[in-house]
């Protein structure tokens, strides 16, 4: 049923601003699908090939530099390369052997496989171990993005995974499968409008 407004407005003038309409949604479907694979290339197939890694900072040890919350992006660096005031993430060598992301305070031997001590910038004191770093990389701190972490955990909710992996993609193709089959009928409306 038409508003009042719209029985005022000409067939052709409505016609105009329904075409409108299907535009922007036509552009913002497209635009939410070139975000989608932006997204899947920078944050599902660069980190699978080493280029980066996003990481989800849990504690507070490294405040201010990074927070609870934020996510880190570090890169592969060579183990020689390793310097004491770099920010590292490795395997703690005790317990559960979790991953960290320290300062490196000393080196206690270089090379190809260095010894170092690691400090959060918030604790008082040293990590209480010496960590023998391995294999052939370390990965380096290079920036934070604050507190899109909270973001990813939220996403990993099981309710909130199955929206984003199975029910936005179909949404997305249902979309431009209604717009395939309406073009026909929009083509068909042009040539009847004066």
């Amino acid at each position: 049923m038409l508003s009042s407004a719209e029985y005022a407005m000409p067939r052709s003038a409505r016609s105009r601003a329904l075409r409108g309409v299907h535009a922007a949604l036509r552009i913002g479907g497209t635009a939410a699908v070139v975000v989608a694979a932006l997204a899947l290339v920078g944050l599902g197939l660069l980190p699978r090939l080493g280029f980066y890694r996003p990481l989800t900072v849990l504690s507070g040890s490294m405040r201010p530099v990074f927070a609870p919350g934020d996510v880190v992006v570090v890169t592969p660096e060579r183990l020689r390369d390793v310097r004491a005031g770099q920010i590292i993430t490795y395997q703690i060598p005790i317990s559960d052997h979790h991953v960290e992301t320290h300062r490196v305070v000393r080196i206690l031997r270089g090379g190809d496989h260095p010894v170092v001590i690691t400090k959060g910038d918030a604790n008082r004191t040293a990590d209480p171990w010496k960590a023998q770093l391995r294999g052939d990389k370390v990965w380096r701190y290079r920036f934070r993005i604050p507190l899109l972490g909270r973001a990813i955990v939220v996403l990993r909710e099981p309710l909130a995974h199955k929206l984003t992996v199975l029910l936005l993609p179909v949404l997305l193709a249902l979309y431009w499968l209604v717009g395939i089959w309406r073009r026909p009928e929009e083509a068909l409306d042009a040539q009847t409008d004066p």
